[in-house]
């Protein structure tokens, strides 16, 4: 009779920034979201990580980054050459993988208050912390990659190494960064994914998010008590 492999849990907490919760990009009812992660958090884990916006100024997903543009437009951006060259792509590659971009307003700047975490305090719970969008000209939502895959983070190499199983994800904004993280977990790195709806909040209010989630093989978990019943608590 094969052993069952018990559960190795890990935790990503995604981009719980200021900027995001009550900043300049804030999420509908941002705050209400701060103590049901912080609650999470808590909870008994084999390795807890964040994620968090950190742009340079003049990022290309700032609307004020393209004159003339306004802003929640949507624009089309492509690699930066120096990257894509680096990763031994050429100028019809670049052509060809051009991608559709929202011109979001200015937000989490390195170094600013806007870009840190809700709660600072919060800073000494994770075992590590991903920098997303840090390149002026790679927007990135996903805590692992960015949609080119021109920028990895070491995320994935961290999960490996501590033999997790299976990846529980919260944070802002459910239909993008959160979804965008959770879909690289499932799809690209084939971990059991799970999302709590109670530790997330999204821009929009209406919920395609989920649907797509749990089309990519994502699982939904609604309630802090249902996680805490599938850890054991």
């Amino acid at each position: 009779m094969a052993e069952t492999q018990t559960p190795v849990n890990a935790l990503l907490v995604v981009d719980m920034q200021v900027d995001f919760i009550t900043g300049s990009l804030a999420v509908p009812d941002g705050p209400s979201v701060i103590d049901p992660v912080k609650e999470i958090i808590k909870l008994p884990f084999h390795a807890r990580y964040a994620s968090k916006d950190w742009h340079p100024r003049g990022h290309i997903s700032f609307a004020s980054t393209h004159p003339g543009k306004a802003l929640f437009e949507l624009t089309t951006i492509h690699p930066p050459q120096h990257l894509a060259i680096a990763n031994g792509q050429n100028a019809q590659w670049i052509a060809e993988h051009g991608l559709e971009q929202v011109l979001w307003p200015d937000h989490c700047i390195q170094g600013t208050l806007g870009a840190q975490l809700v709660d600072p305090l919060l800073e000494d719970q994770f075992d590590a912390i991903m920098l997303k969008g840090t390149d002026p000209g790679v927007e990135s939502y996903s805590a692992f990659k960015d949609p080119w895959g021109l920028l990895i983070s070491n995320l994935e190499g961290l999960l490996r190494e501590k033999g997790v199983t299976d990846l529980y994800i919260v944070g802002v904004a459910g239909d993008y960064c959160v979804k965008e993280s959770a879909i690289d977990a499932a799809k690209a790195c084939a971990w059991k994914t799970w999302v709590v709806r109670e530790g997330v909040r999204s821009v929009s209010t209406e919920g395609k998010e989920w649907d797509i989630l749990k089309s990519a093989g994502v699982g939904i978990i609604d309630t802090i008590s249902e996680l805490k019943a599938r850890l054991g608590v």
